[in-house]
């Protein structure tokens, strides 16, 4: 019996739990190993799932119980120029997904931004968020504890900051619902994501609180922060990057690349992206905006489920005397170049493509530009969604390809 079939056993005859192989073999063998239990339990091929390029090893910081790995596809669009404050020049960017049709329109939408000569973006706030709740007797302590934090914002910078060596507390916002306070705390992450260090850092900070203050700390997150979920705070305050992109096109282009008119993509822009987005209720005021962010976090190992926040975007359209003027400005972009996914293998290929991997010089400057490229790749994506919806040919060009 191979050393993974007999970990493999061993798990099956509940002498060792799943979480336990890697105390007993290498990581490839553990993940073997799974991958045999699994197989023998349900029946499933994994033999796909264990076809992956880089060491088992590499992983370790980025998942647990492994078997192996989910491949997406991985195409490219541009070249996209940019003008940015942190990005210049022309970028390929890298999109894993599975939607067929996809990367053909964004491609069409960068090919007319290329055309007019590029787009603009910039970075307009950055701060990874973190907000604890605590609990006080009553309003009036909690008047006194948002007083004091005010008051007091460098004392918990020197707690928070002492945690890190890149973190930079920016500052500190209560918020007070009858007994409850939450403290909504800003961070300069650099180009880190910054969750963690964010996470870190605010606890050291809530330990100066509940020394200085009556507020009882009942949980490090208080969901006003708010990560992973829809919030109109993050749409209104911002989280990670706040970052826009803009272009102007020439009517002439307009018609030649989309097959359509300023006048009609401005129309639809307005009636389906506000009107009806408004009608919907919805916090995102854009075609799919999140279609993009999502292939690009995929392709570069950025936190997938934080897709939420990056669909905080509200798209604009203008029918100008000198050609179509659009923008994407997406609220609560978090993305970093350092740590999480961004160390894998595959995913920093993804960065390298762009330009963009590790640290920045200055710091944060990396992070910036990723921020840039793909709020210039939403853009892209917006003006050829509603083109295609203005010319009537979305259907058809998803049948042409048949997606």
């Amino acid at each position: 019996m191979t050393d993974h079939e007999s970990l493999a056993e061993r798990v099956r005859e509940g002498e060792l739990r799943l979480y336990e192989l890697e105390d007993h073999a290498d990581a490839e063998t553990a993940a073997k190993a799974r991958r045999t239990l699994l197989e023998a339990e349900t029946d499933a091929d994994l033999y796909s799932v264990g076809d992956y390029t880089f060491e088992a090893s590499d992983a370790d910081s980025a998942i647990e119980n492994m078997i192996g790995a989910a491949q997406v596809p991985m195409g490219v669009v541009g070249p996209l120029p940019v003008d940015g404050g942190a990005a210049e020049g022309e970028h390929y960017l890298p999109l894993a997904t599975t939607e067929g049709a996809l990367v053909a329109s964004v491609n069409r939408g960068v090919s007319a931004i290329r055309n007019a000569g590029g787009a603009t973006a910039r970075v307009l706030k950055s701060g990874m968020t973190r907000a604890p709740v605590f609990k006080v007797d009553d309003v009036a302590e909690a008047g006194e504890v948002s007083a004091w934090v005010r008051e007091h914002v460098d004392d918990l910078a020197e707690a928070a900051e002492a945690t890190t060596s890149h973190g930079e507390l920016q500052d500190v916002t209560p918020y007070v619902v009858g007994d409850s306070v939450f403290l909504r705390f800003n961070y300069d992450t650099k180009d880190a994501m910054g969750m963690n260090m964010a996470t870190i850092a605010t606890e050291a900070a809530c330990d100066v609180v509940e020394d200085e203050t009556p507020a009882d700390l009942v949980a490090l997150s208080g969901n006003l922060c708010s990560d992973k979920k829809p919030a109109a705070i993050n749409a209104v305050e911002g989280r990670g990057r706040t970052v826009a992109a803009d272009v102007l096109i020439p009517h002439d282009d307009v018609e030649e690349r989309f097959g359509t008119t300023t006048d009609a993509i401005a129309e639809a822009n307005t009636r389906k992206n506000l009107v009806g987005s408004a009608k919907a209720g919805a916090l995102g005021f854009n075609a799919h905006a999140a279609n993009v962010v999502a292939a690009a976090f995929l392709a570069t190992g950025q936190d997938a489920a934080q897709v939420v926040e990056g669909s905080n975007a509200i798209t604009t359209v203008d029918a100008r005397e000198e050609g179509l003027y659009a923008s994407v400005t997406i609220a609560s972009l978090e993305v970093g170049t350092v740590g999480g996914g961004t160390s894998l293998p595959t995913q920093a290929a993804g960065l390298d493509v762009l330009g963009y991997g590790g640290g920045g010089d200055p710091p944060g400057s990396n992070a910036d530009a990723l921020a840039e490229v793909i709020a210039a790749g939403a853009l892209a994506g917006e003006l050829s969604l509603l083109a295609a919806l203005a010319s009537r040919h979305l259907s058809s060009a998803h049948a042409e390809l048949g997606r």
